[in-house]
């Protein structure tokens, strides 16, 4: 189990666990990076997405055999674990296996929800909902550590524009940690999406718009970020349109690295 939730750190990984061997490839890919750059990195791969747009759309291995595939990610990578989950008797069993719990952008008002999540003892990142304000999210971290969560994150993906885009409020990150106290990381491909805009009614994105968002979350006072990676996007099983091709996560980290630490530059040399 991760002690806390480091300053600077990185979750990353596909957005659905797949089969085959795209799972242990990214984490040996995100273990060396975390190696080489002195980051801390989390591993996450969802198990299920239960909140696909279409019902045709593939949602993943399942609990069993998702969970299965962390585990031999986590021997293989020596990586920490994050998945999310979807309804309260799945937190048990996945908090069994995994290291970090997450709740889902949607569901992060969910009071059993959250408070199944926070009684496995263990760190919970609650993702926060589109139509949020940084305030209102103070609750769901309460339901959590109420329950008895070890360590609380935040993470900010931006707030609905219209009906096809999501717009970040860089002063979201500083409201976010008054708020709540909690760590608050930035969700650099959901933030791209566009939900119901990609061809045939699935969700879209625009990848190209990743970098210079990052950049712009770590000055603003991200405390880290979440970004899904693929080594082929566009053969992924979700939200193709949005991750990052995996041999260009490295440069785009530490760019971002670089950024963060200028930002950060008085408090890292006081620790």
């Amino acid at each position: 189990m991760i002690d806390a939730w480091p300053r600077p750190v990185l979750v990353a990984g596909p957005c659905a666990l797949e089969p085959g061997d795209v799972n242990i490839r990214v984490a040996e890919s995100l273990a060396e990076l975390g190696s080489q750059l002195g980051l801390s990195v989390i591993y996450k791969g969802s198990f299920d997405k239960a909140n696909r747009t279409r019902a045709d759309a593939p949602r993943g291995l399942g609990l069993e055999e998702g969970l299965s595939a962390l585990e031999r990610v986590k021997r293989h990578s020596g990586l920490p674990l994050l998945t999310d989950v979807h309804e309260p008797w799945q937190a048990q069993p996945v908090g069994n296996v995994v290291d970090v719990l997450q709740v889902p952008a949607f569901l992060c008002r969910q009071t059993d929800l959250l408070t199944a999540v926070g009684g496995t003892g263990k760190p919970v990142n609650v993702k926060k909902g589109q139509w949020m304000s940084p305030e209102s999210m103070a609750g769901a971290v309460e339901k959590l550590q109420r329950a008895g969560a070890y360590a609380t994150a935040v993470t900010e993906r931006g707030t609905i524009f219209g009906y096809g885009d999501l717009v970040v409020d860089m002063r979201s990150f500083r409201r976010l940690k008054e708020a709540t106290g909690a760590a608050v990381l930035y969700d650099a491909t959901h933030a791209v999406q566009r939900p119901g805009m990609g061809p045939g009614g699935v969700t879209g994105g625009c990848r190209a718009d990743i970098p210079q968002l990052m950049y712009a979350a770590a000055a603003a006072g991200a405390d880290g970020f979440f970004v899904e990676t693929h080594p082929n996007p566009d053969e992924a099983l979700s939200d193709r349109e949005s991750m990052v091709l995996l041999k260009n996560l490295r440069g785009l980290v530490e760019k971002t690295l670089d950024v963060w630490m200028r930002a950060n530059a008085e408090t890292v040399i006081g620790t």
